[in-house]
């Protein structure tokens, strides 16, 4: 009689991997309710079946910002080019250049964009908890970009 355990493989839902051109995925002029200024958002990945993240490339004009949000489950940022600006309420404005990755916490209400003077791209990554991976509030006024 064999008394060793059998180990059974786990099981795969997909044995195939995916690719979604960029065709399939068009460029977006960013909601005027959620930036200010110049924005282009052009979506990577959204949730899956196996993956609450989403993610996308955001690419501000000198100026131009993001509304003051949180995100339910924090979210990552990596500065691809240019630079920027990132600060959360009551916070020291951050200095974001290329190659710089931040990491916004759960529910910190914050905005990013590019500075004065230069434009700034990053790429975006946040999980959906609830239907949403944002909760946007009111616009950052220009005193509080310049400070």
């Amino acid at each position: 009689m064999n008394t060793a355990a059998t180990a059974t493989p786990p099981t795969q839902t997909s044995t195939s991997i995916a690719v979604t051109s960029v065709t399939a995925r068009p460029s977006a002029v960013g909601a005027p309710d959620w930036f200010t200024g110049t924005v282009v958002v052009d979506p990577l990945f959204p949730p899956n079946a196996h993956s609450a993240a989403s993610g996308g490339l955001v690419t501000f004009t000198p100026g131009a910002r993001t509304a003051w949000h949180a995100h339910p489950v924090g979210q990552v940022l990596v500065v691809t080019s240019g630079q920027g600006w990132l600060q959360a309420w009551g916070g020291e404005r951050h200095t974001l250049r290329a190659g710089d990755v931040a990491w916004i916490p759960p529910r910190v209400k914050h905005w990013h964009g590019a500075t004065e003077s230069h434009a700034m791209s990053h790429i975006a990554i946040q999980e959906v908890r609830d239907g949403s991976a944002a909760d946007w509030m009111e616009h950052v006024d220009d005193g509080q970009y310049r400070t």
